[in-house]
């Protein structure tokens, strides 16, 4: 099942392992790969139609990954995962080759979906509604920071500066868990 093929990229062994061996039960032919080295050395052994790639390999930054993978494999889907999800991040991935994106926790289901969907470039897109109430100050804080994060490459003192928040304090706002859109709400 070579057309089944699916490289996973993640630094995290674990997770790895758990999510290889759930996609592998769902019919794919499963690689491994911790690192971006040799992420490049398996896509160009085996030539994966499918990848999952983590955002943060270690120093490492998954999104200057994506269009390496896809130089060697044009036809390769990348869905980037991580547990740091923003719209800039989103974004950024998407213009630089990403079918899809998505925040952990994610269950193979979900990887699988994401991945399938419009496989066969169908075009039926769908149009995502405007949210209809505002989102949290938090929410917008913590979307502008991961934009000007994303504007620096990922440099901390040069997004503090532009910021102009102390980089400790930046660090801080980093470290903490992506704030929540809404709580869910009763109709």
């Amino acid at each position: 099942m070579s057309d089944q093929q699916l490289l996973i990229i993640d630094d995290d062994a674990t997770f790895a392992r758990v999510l290889a061996r759930a996609l592998g039960s769902r019919g794919f032919e499963v690689i491994t790969a911790s690192n971006a080295d040799e992420a490049r050395a398996l896509t160009r052994r085996h030539q994966p139609r499918y990848c999952v790639l983590d955002l943060k390999l270690g120093d490492e930054n998954g999104l200057r990954l994506i269009p390496e993978l896809q130089a060697l494999v044009p036809e390769i889907r990348v869905l980037l995962l991580t547990g740091y999800a923003s719209i800039a991040t989103a974004v950024e991935a998407i213009k630089r080759g990403a079918h899809d994106y998505l925040s952990k926790p994610v269950d193979a289901d979900a990887v699988v979906r994401a991945l399938l969907d419009g496989d066969t470039s169908t075009g039926d897109d769908e149009l995502v509604d405007a949210p209809e109430a505002p989102l949290a100050l938090r929410r917008l804080e913590w979307e502008h920071i991961q934009r000007v994060l994303t504007e620096c490459d990922g440099n901390i003192s040069e997004t503090a500066r532009r910021l102009g928040m102390h980089r400790r304090t930046l660090q801080r706002k980093l470290s903490k868990h992506p704030v929540r859109e809404r709580p869910d709400s009763d109709d």
